[in-house]
């Protein structure tokens, strides 16, 4: 019985959502506690291979955000160890986490994007000034602009360019998370993120920020969003948002829990931004919302994540 196993709640990690990922690990550690499991929680920092055998994890919970927990590093090494694992495996996880990569799937699957482009550093620092005039070949596409780092979560490090003049100063602020960028062409709408666990859509929510960006601080400062629950669309329009959903999911091959990023613009096209594999479970983190609304209570969820661990092939 798995009550009977020693489950490792992996948290925290060096990446700039260390603090977001401690939260989420430890809701998910009281859950589980509980239910009557027999959980563990391990900040993984060094030795993460170390700390798995000192306290004999037979199961991992994962709770990492960004950097080589959620970008196949972890799910790697637990998969040499031999020691099951929640989420989604090597391979979806390091597509999902490369917002590059997972741009180019969803194309193939015939899934829209917001049209984009992928800067690397070399390409613009030129005898160590910024030339903004080397952009124009990749980004051919009018203000506004999101511009993001190919890998990262939790909204940091991403800025909307409205102000030609500040294309610089926010280019340059985007390369300190890392030496490739991406930009993609502003999309006015509705926010709308869907839940997925197996091939089971759990519904939606959308968020209206008071900031009217969905910012770190927005996702994470209990009372300055709005959260739409289910979101305020026409019946048709929200089953064509699980549909593309699921599609997005599945063409990235991924497992267990997810979080699908969607922009719907004023003609009800439905543009999907990423699919988070590893989603927050902090009390403002928005999947408890979405399984909540379908009748399952956070440690419900918790549990049967832990469920799905146990049958991956």
């Amino acid at each position: 019985m798995i009550t009977k196993k020693t489950i490792g709640v992996l948290a925290g990690g060096r990446s700039a959502e260390r603090e977001v990922s401690l939260k989420s690990g430890e809701a998910i550690y009281k859950a589980l506690v509980s239910c009557g499991y027999d959980a563990v929680f391990i900040d993984v920092l060094d030795n993460l291979s170390d700390s798995l055998k000192e306290n004999g994890v037979e199961i991992a919970f994962i709770s990492l955000h960004g950097g080589s927990g959620e970008n196949g590093d972890v799910q790697g090494l637990l998969e040499v160890m031999g020691i099951p694992y929640t989420g989604s495996g090597v391979l979806a996880s390091t597509l999902a986490m490369d917002k590059e990569a997972s741009k180019k799937v969803f194309l193939c699957h015939d899934i829209s994007v917001p049209p984009f482009g992928v800067v690397r550093r070399e390409q613009i620092w030129i005898n160590g000034k910024l030339n903004l005039d080397s952009i124009t070949p990749i980004v051919n596409f009018s203000l506004p602009w999101v511009i993001k780092p190919v890998a990262g979560g939790s909204s940091i490090g991403i800025s909307i360019v409205r102000d030609k003049a500040r294309i610089a100063e926010l280019i340059d602020l985007t390369f300190s998370y890392g030496d490739k960028i991406i930009i993609e062409k502003y999309i006015e709408g509705k926010e709308i993120h869907i839940g997925i666990f197996g091939q089971r859509v759990l519904g939606g929510v959308e968020v209206k920020p008071l900031t009217g960006f969905y910012s770190y601080e927005a996702k994470y400062t209990p009372g300055i969003t709005q959260y739409i629950l289910p979101p305020e669309v026409d019946d048709s329009t929200y089953e064509t948002l699980k549909m593309v959903a699921l599609k997005a999911h599945n063409a990235l091959g991924c497992e267990g829990v997810t979080r699908v990023d969607m922009i719907l613009d004023e003609y009800n096209n439905p543009y999907v931004l990423e699919v988070n594999t590893i989603p927050g479970m902090t009390e403002t983190s928005l999947l408890p919302k979405i399984a909540r609304l379908s009748g399952m209570e956070f440690p419900d969820l918790a549990e049967e994540m832990l469920k799905a661990a146990m049958t991956r092939p």
